[in-house]
């Protein structure tokens, strides 16, 4: 189970998409885009959309997935966060109503968003009412830690938005969640972790619950004889 919010629990926040990939962008539920789901929180206003690229550097082909996805929900109001992280840009983000943070390098990324002041712009806009998705590594950013391998005798663990308040990793089912469950032991239990397998996503909803999308998550926590998995099944399996 996920811990309270150390904020005004009678906040009426957006919920928060985390995805394992790109897949669930183009995924249709019975003949509906999944991405549809989210238009529910973007009130009246001609929705704006801002991808933030700083975790893969900006690669254009990946925006091009981005716009590709929202042209199929029809927001055509977009742009890229650089990097640089311009005036422009800052603009944008501010009005933004659905921001999505890229695939790419975890560490990388949040360099540039401690280091250019986008870190407190990202919370500001989603305690503002924007919906926040996350895509591979965004993903993993918007729980609460991350580790950073310098090599293979260093690592260091990072304190992330905690936006979710648990450990996320994506697509290590192969290695059964083995990375994830290290975190949460290194932790000593201070949160749990959720694993999100390759093609599918979780949402965090603003009552706290967890919802897993087309794939089961892998919930892995620590008890008295050391980590153990619970599995979360989707409501409606792809």
């Amino acid at each position: 189970m996920l811990p309270a919010r150390s904020t005004d629990p009678s906040r009426d926040l957006p919920p928060v998409y985390l995805l394992a990939d790109s897949e669930l962008l183009f995924w249709k539920c019975r003949g509906t885009p999944f991405l549809e789901s989210i238009r529910a929180f973007l009130g009246p206003e001609v929705p704006k959309a801002a991808y933030i690229g700083a975790s893969n550097g900006d690669v254009e082909e990946f925006y091009s997935i981005f716009e590709a996805a929202m042209d199929g929900i029809d927001v055509g109001n977009r742009r890229m966060i650089r990097s640089s992280f311009s005036t422009g840009d800052r603009d944008f983000l501010r009005q933004a109503h659905v921001i999505v943070l890229a695939g790419g390098d975890v560490p990388r990324g949040w360099k540039i968003f401690v280091e250019t002041g986008l870190r407190e712009e990202i919370i500001a806009r989603y305690q503002g009412g924007a919906v926040l998705i996350g895509i591979s590594a965004g993903a993993v950013q918007l729980g609460s830690h991350a580790i950073v391998e310098h090599d293979e005798l260093s690592r260091e663990l990072i304190e992330t938005f905690n936006l979710v308040p648990a450990i996320v990793d994506v697509h290590d089912e192969q290695r059964d969640w083995a990375h994830l469950a290290n975190t949460v032991a290194l932790l000593e239990g201070a949160a749990s972790g959720i694993g999100i397998p390759k093609g599918g996503g979780a949402i965090f909803h603003p009552d706290r619950s967890l919802e897993a999308v087309r794939r089961p998550l892998h919930e892995v926590c620590l008890g008295k004889s050391g980590t153990n998995c619970n599995l979360i099944w989707p409501k409606e399996p792809g």
